[in-house]
């Protein structure tokens, strides 16, 4: 028992306070699982945003008027952009989970010496990643169809970090709540679609009634979409101050809630 204890002792953390390394290696590993099929991570949402652009400007494009003093087509691409942006950000961070969950390489993770810090942020900020490059490449073509307004690029820089971020975090507590893909599609499609498409990405707010106006007010959604529109039309629908201040606390409060479960082994230690 003597010579065991002298053999196998508990190593010591010698990465200093940040495992650098080890914490870009996993960030590099999530972003090359999307670029290997770009077609699907990357190309497919922006495709799905064109056919939107395309049906309702055929549709009722020219009929539809001016929204808040722009034409429809020109206030409906920034919000497609956005809806895209907080889609795909909570598709990454959930599926890469769900697919370590049921593939059982979640051990990886869990056992490489990574903090929980280190590993949410990691996948997080692989998701916010993804993010980014769907909005700068349906910028370049939308551009390539309309007239596209660049306004104050701050906005949209922010509101497009903050929005994917808050959804990648977000995505990292449905993957770790969820047991299989039927489970993360019912998030999916229960929460996540339903918000984003009634958070002013087709219309304003302004024309909901007051108890629908008074919900959109609260969803953090509308403040993503609208914040992101702002920083290419420079007309807002709603307080840009308060969204700012409500998105960055949300930010901080939905990776708190991943690292806090992480680091306890929700669903993921038995």
């Amino acid at each position: 028992m003597v010579q065991t204890n002298k053999k196998y002792k508990i190593g010591v953390r010698r990465f200093g306070l940040i495992n650098w390394l080890g914490f870009f290696a996993l960030y590099k590993k999530e972003v090359l699982r999307f670029f290997v099929v770009w077609a699907q991570t990357l190309l497919s949402p922006i495709v799905t945003s064109l056919l939107f652009l395309m049906v309702l400007s055929l549709s009722i494009g020219n009929f539809r008027g001016e929204v808040l003093g722009y034409p429809f087509i020109d206030f409906l691409a920034p919000g497609l952009i956005a809806m895209q942006i907080i889609q795909q950000s909570f598709s990454h961070s959930s599926s890469s989970i769900v697919i370590g969950k049921m593939q059982g390489n979640i051990v990886d993770v869990l056992y490489a010496p990574l903090s929980a810090a280190e590993v949410t942020l990691a996948i997080v900020l692989a998701a916010t990643t993804r993010s980014i490059m769907i909005a700068s490449i349906s910028v370049v073509v939308f551009s390539l169809i309309i007239e596209m307004n660049f306004f104050n690029i701050f906005y949209i820089i922010i509101y497009t970090l903050l929005s994917s971020f808050i959804l990648g975090s977000v995505g990292f507590i449905a993957g770790l709540w969820s047991e299989k893909f039927d489970q993360m599609a019912s998030v999916t499609n229960f929460i996540i679609v339903p918000l984003s498409f009634l958070s002013g990405t087709f219309y304003t707010i302004d024309k909901l009634p007051n108890i629908l106006k008074n919900v959109s007010e609260i969803n953090p959604f509308f403040y993503m979409i609208d914040g992101f529109r702002y920083g290419f039309l420079g007309i807002s629908d709603g307080s840009l101050k308060f969204g700012m201040i409500y998105l960055i606390l949300i930010s901080f409060f939905t990776w708190l809630v991943a690292y806090i479960l992480f680091k306890k082994g929700y669903k993921i230690k038995s």
